[in-house]
């Protein structure tokens, strides 16, 4: 299982990044700073969707870390676990199922094995770039000059008129925004 605390993620105080690293401790850092200014403007984004991440930032640090974390698996019996698997038909070639059921596990383990690779891998590549810039940037730059132009730029892969209209920003909101955005502009399919 994913170790949720290790998500990569930024926080914003308005303009100015908070902090940049793990959820667990990027999680701890806003903790503090609003502990110190309560009224602080703070959002966390996850970099790899660049979709805000809310918080529940109650209590110690510690209950705020065992939140976060995923619920521990507990040991396995025999047989297929009672919850989270969910049994659906799936319509293939002859072909397929022989080369599924010829692989190591059978057809349901090199299934799991390769929705988990593909998942993976989906937050790679120039439309998963676009659509994570553009997430963080309605949020932060929105208001910012030459945004939809920014934005324009983004989407047609034009990464000089990115840089152009994203150079007026805020440093912290247009750095930001550039490296979400690098990989659609990496050439990648």
């Amino acid at each position: 299982m994913d170790d949720r605390l290790q998500t990569p993620c930024t926080a914003f105080e308005g303009p100015r990044r908070l902090a940049s690293g793990p959820l667990g401790e990027v999680a701890l850092a806003v903790k503090a700073r609003l502990e110190a200014h309560p009224a602080a403007p703070v959002l966390l984004f996850d970099d790899e969707t660049g979709k805000i991440v809310d918080l529940d930032l109650r209590g110690t640090a510690p209950e705020v870390l065992a939140r976060l974390a995923p619920i521990p698996e507990g040991p396995r019996g025999r047989g297929r676990p009672k919850l989270g698997v969910e049994g659906r038909e799936v319509t293939l070639l002859p072909r397929h199922w022989e080369w599924l059921n010829g692989q190591p596990g059978g057809a349901s383990v090199t299934l799991r094995r390769l929705v988990e690779a593909a998942r993976r891998t989906a937050g790679t590549g120039r439309r998963p770039a676009q659509d994570r810039a553009y997430r963080f940037m309605s949020a932060l730059a929105g208001d910012e000059p030459g945004y939809e132009e920014a934005l324009r730029a983004l989407y047609a892969m034009d990464a000089a008129a990115f840089a152009i209209h994203t150079a007026p920003w805020p440093a912290d909101v247009r750095d930001h925004a550039r490296i979400l955005a690098h990989s659609a502009f990496a050439g990648e399919p």
